[in-house]
């Protein structure tokens, strides 16, 4: 008998041309400013997104209303090489509020050289979501999810070098 196991993570990966502080500080604290703005559960367009660089802390969405959506809290936070955060998102994008049925992505950077800087995601646990868990994995290892992520952010790094 084979039994397929589906793969419950996904992994993407990308090299910049910055220093590791430099990386990890612009990932943290400028993560709004390659977070596509459509990427949100408000009802409202977002007029910012902030990343509150603790343990504790929280990514939140906040609209041009006032309004807040809190999508992934802080796990872990360890400057300038890794940060942990859950993924309180369901598999019908909805804010899940039951931390056992959230996933959790990691964020690693490594120096390759002294300029150069490996910056790795994986987005793991997506099973824990539940039922319809696949199409959420499907959706963050799109053109529309991590990839892209990971892309305007080095585009961003690349804009402010250049």
């Amino acid at each position: 008998m084979n039994t397929r196991i589906p793969i419950a993570s996904v992994k993407q990966s990308v090299v910049v041309e910055v220093p590791i502080d430099h990386a990890f500080k612009v990932f943290t604290e400028d993560f709004g400013s390659f977070k596509p703005p459509e990427h949100n559960l408000l009802a409202v367009p977002i007029a910012e997104t902030v990343f509150e660089r603790r343990v504790g802390g929280h990514i939140v969405d906040r609209g041009v209303d006032g309004s807040k959506c809190r999508w992934a809290r802080v796990l872990v936070y360890e400057p300038p090489n890794r940060v942990l955060l859950s993924w309180d998102i369901s598999p019908q994008w909805r804010i899940e509020t039951d931390p056992n049925k959230t996933s959790e992505w990691e964020v690693r950077f490594t120096a390759e050289t002294a300029n150069r800087t490996r910056v790795e995601l994986e987005h793991r646990n997506l099973e824990r979501h539940g039922e319809g868990w696949e199409s959420e994995r499907d959706g963050v290892a799109g053109d529309q999810g991590w990839p892209l992520y990971l892309q305007r952010f080095a585009d961003l790094l690349t804009s402010r070098v250049a």
